[in-house]
């Protein structure tokens, strides 16, 4: 039994922490496994036999490579010089394709023919839109990994459209139900207006985090995102294991507990709207908004992580996210008569 330490590229968030250790813990010679976001490290406890780090390595990274990771020897400084490098050219193409995509957004907005930008919440348009960019985001990457995961499971036994129904249906129906939940809860505790630009600001402060996380230009950002115990998750996550009849409609629910920072964002909006029906829609909104990219990954082979052009579209969404949070975050402010509205949105 021996311990190694190696260097991980492609890790943006929690949910990349939860996928890693994940997997490779599900391996037979790996008994533990510890993912470091902030120092892209990746350590492994297990019995390798007289293989060299580099073999292990690139066993490795064949395990977790159809999630965008690669694993290798290379000293931190060096892979940490590689990674910035190759983010600098991919800014190249995401700056300009971002630009015109918010330009858009910003000429449809002013011509009605949208509204995802309101003075004081979160619009339905607006979770379906986030909905969308958490889906081609590495933060849905562990939820993409549950249906890759039962995939491999019941193809196996020759069932591979049940199962992925009943993930679907299991995931549109909790966030739908358990979003109004939380939206009733809301109106327990009676909200005040304080209490309405607080929450305001969590969620354009969590969705900034995520842009920047997109990005991948600083590592002390990747710490700040909130998220859930990373022992509810683990245990969570680990009901893909479960060969049972119900195990896909089961994994489908969990998935609103799993930790990705826009599901978050959207649950506080949700909160914050004191209203059971207000809170369900928002939430089946958000849903609705990853289904379409999930269902591909379900019955294709459809995956933007093993993509060549993946740091050009995450660094693209990300730049989106981050307009969104601010956009979110000077609407607070305005709401709250703290500033005079800059925008006729």
């Amino acid at each position: 039994m021996t311990t190694h330490i190696f260097c991980i590229s492609g890790l943006h968030c929690a949910s990349c922490i939860l996928l890693t250790e994940s997997e490779l813990t599900d391996l037979p010679y790996i008994t533990h496994a510890t993912t470091n976001l902030s120092k892209n490290t990746i350590e492994v406890t297990g019995e390798f036999g007289d293989k060299t780090l580099q073999t292990i390595a690139n066993d490795l990274t064949q395990v977790l490579s159809k999630h965008g990771y690669t694993v290798s020897v290379e000293k931190r400084g060096q892979v940490g010089n590689r990674e910035f490098s190759k983010n600098i050219n991919d800014f190249h193409y995401a700056l300009p394709i971002a630009a015109l995509l918010i330009i858009i957004f910003i000429a449809l907005q002013k011509a009605g023919l949208i509204n995802l930008i309101t003075a004081s919440h979160v619009s339905y348009g607006t979770a379906f839109f986030i909905g969308i960019i958490a889906s081609l985001s590495s933060c849905m990457a562990v939820v993409g990994g549950l249906v890759l995961a039962m995939e491999a499971t019941f193809a196996k036994e020759g069932d591979k459209l049940r199962p992925q129904i009943m993930f679907h249906a299991g995931r549109l129906a909790s966030f739908f139900l358990l979003g109004g939940v939380i939206g009733l809860l809301g109106t327990s505790f009676a909200f005040s207006i304080t209490t309405t630009f607080i929450i305001g600001l969590i969620v354009g402060c969590v969705m900034l985090l995520l842009g920047l996380n997109l990005l991948d230009l600083f590592t002390f950002t990747k710490n700040l995102q909130p998220t859930i115990p990373k022992f509810i998750s683990t245990r969570a996550f680990k009901l893909k294991n479960i060969n049972h009849t119900l195990t896909p409609l089961l994994v489908g629910i969990i998935t609103f507990i799993l930790p990705c920072g826009f599901t978050q964002s959207m649950q506080l909006s949700a909160l914050s709207s004191g209203s059971f029906l207000t809170g369900a829609f928002t939430m089946l909104a958000f849903a609705l908004g990853t289904f379409p990219v999930l269902a591909l990954i379900s019955f294709s082979s459809f995956t933007i992580d093993n993509s060549r052009h993946k740091g050009v579209f995450f660094k693209t969404a990300g730049l989106i996210v981050i307009f969104f949070a601010l956009f979110t975050l000077l609407n607070t402010l305005v709401a709250a008569g703290i500033i005079a509205p800059l925008f006729s949105f």
